[in-house]
């Protein structure tokens, strides 16, 4: 296996967590609505998740880890993407508000700013502020 496949691998890998823990949000509260389904097919295809590998982590989303990104952009966006499904179905519900606080802390947001931060993202989100912006607020949010 070449440095490249390595690196790949490991990329791949992160995007599979990720987009595990996207599944988990969609799937907190017992259903997933058509919004759902359609921003997960749309996020799948941009992760490069195969059809295998969505039918396996849309069945079991528990069974993949996070991979958190180094990069504190790509965590960012990581926590731009997990908000976008707590809103997807145009509603916010406090067992995926609670999810994804857990997720963010797993993203490696400080425990003590993962309440503030992920109100921030559903505001933002809410707002229709694209991802430089949310980034930009986000990383005010979390420095205080």
């Amino acid at each position: 296996m070449s440095i490249s496949d390595l690196y790949f691998n490991s990329e791949h890998s992160k995007e599979i967590g990720h987009f595990a823990n996207i599944v988990k949000i969609a799937k907190s509260n017992g259903k997933i609505s058509d919004e759902e389904k359609a921003f997960l097919i749309k996020t799948g295809k941009r992760l490069n998740i195969s059809l295998e590998e969505f039918t396996a982590i849309l069945n079991n989303p528990e069974k993949f880890p996070i991979n958190p990104p180094i990069s504190y952009d790509e965590r960012i966006e990581r926590l731009f993407r997990l908000t976008k499904m707590v809103l997807a179905d145009g509603k916010t519900e406090l067992k995926e508000v609670k999810l994804m606080r857990k997720i963010a802390v797993g993203l490696h947001f400080s425990p003590d700013n993962a309440e503030k931060v992920c109100d921030e993202a559903i505001h933002l989100v809410m707002n229709d502020n694209d991802l430089e912006d949310f980034t930009a607020a986000i990383k005010k949010v979390d420095s205080i």
